[in-house]
């Protein structure tokens, strides 16, 4: 199993900033103590190509963020302020989420440690997403001619409402999205699947509407590749969250996905979505743990 990582490339943040950057940086550092790979299987990924961004956004959308044009309306809509290393650092974590894609249909599961940038739209960027790397990964594969058919499983707290849209009536990709009903964004853009849950719902709750959505997903996307996004905000504590589920409730979670996927021998190309705890230790505890189970995933099917 090979995972990429690019907390290495970091970017200016005021001191006031909520996002948790550091929890990539924390969440490397227990993959590494834990061995859940070789060293030599511990990634930095290449910087998305123009070529491979373009696939999935406006080229005018490009060049004004590539070269600091964006409005500062525009700037806020994002929500970090710009910087020539900010748009690195989404460079690296696109192509993380393509090279966990070709890792997949190698190896069985691929990881991002970053990733699942899913509010960016084709011509603009909101919600601490400037570039679509799940978008981005699925055309990437497509042009490569390595598969045709994808699914998004989108466990994040939030709507993937960029994905959606970017990927809206194109059948040979099925988005499910299972979210807050109440949460960002205001404006839910239809993915071929939404589950929206109300404010409070627990671990039973949620698993049961995830087994069914994926029940009804996975006779539906006759997919070749799943990229999932394993999203810790659904945590009880989680700051902007709204949900109740316990660290045994999302450790459930990812072994339901990795299971169904298992029995149809669907790879797996893993990104970490959002998290935002209250404590960031919890959110790391709960990123690691999705490495984990998809580590044991890899060792049971050899």
């Amino acid at each position: 199993m090979k995972i990429f990582c690019t907390d290495q490339f970091t970017f200016p943040l005021p001191e006031s900033h909520t996002f948790p950057i550091g929890k990539y940086a924390l969440l490397r550092q227990r993959v590494v103590a834990a061995a859940l790979v070789r060293p030599e299987d511990l990634r930095v990924p290449h910087a998305a190509s123009d070529k491979e961004l373009l696939r999935a956004h406006d080229e005018d959308y490009l060049r004004r963020i590539l070269h600091g044009e964006l409005t500062q309306q525009e700037i806020r809509r994002i929500g970090f302020p710009w910087s020539a290393e900010l748009v690195e650092r989404a460079r690296r974590s696109s192509g993380a989420t393509i090279e966990a894609c070709r890792a997949a249909l190698q190896e069985g599961v691929g990881i991002n440690l970053a990733g699942g940038t899913h509010h960016a739209f084709r011509d603009h960027g909101e919600g601490f997403c400037i570039f679509n790397d799940g978008a981005i990964a699925v055309r990437a594969m497509q042009a490569e001619s390595r598969v045709r058919r994808i699914i998004i499983i989108d466990c994040d707290v939030h709507q993937g409402n960029g994905t959606a849209a970017i990927l809206t009536n194109d059948p040979t990709v099925f988005t499910f999205s299972i979210h807050g009903k109440n949460n960002f964004p205001v404006r839910k853009e239809p993915s071929d699947l939404d589950i929206a849950l109300d404010d409070g719902a627990d671990d039973p709750a949620y698993l049961k509407a995830l087994d069914t959505g994926l029940t009804h997903v996975m006779e539906r996307a006759r997919a070749e590749l799943a990229i999932y996004l394993a999203g810790a905000d659904p945590y009880t504590d989680d700051r902007y969250g709204h949900l109740a589920l316990t660290k045994a409730g999302l450790e459930k979670r990812d072994r339901l996905v990795f299971d169904r996927c298992r029995r149809l021998g669907l790879p797996v190309a893993v990104t970490m979505g959002g998290g935002y705890a209250r404590e960031v230790k919890d959110t790391v505890d709960i990123h690691f743990q999705t490495v984990k189970i998809a580590s044991e995933m890899v060792k049971q099917s050899n």
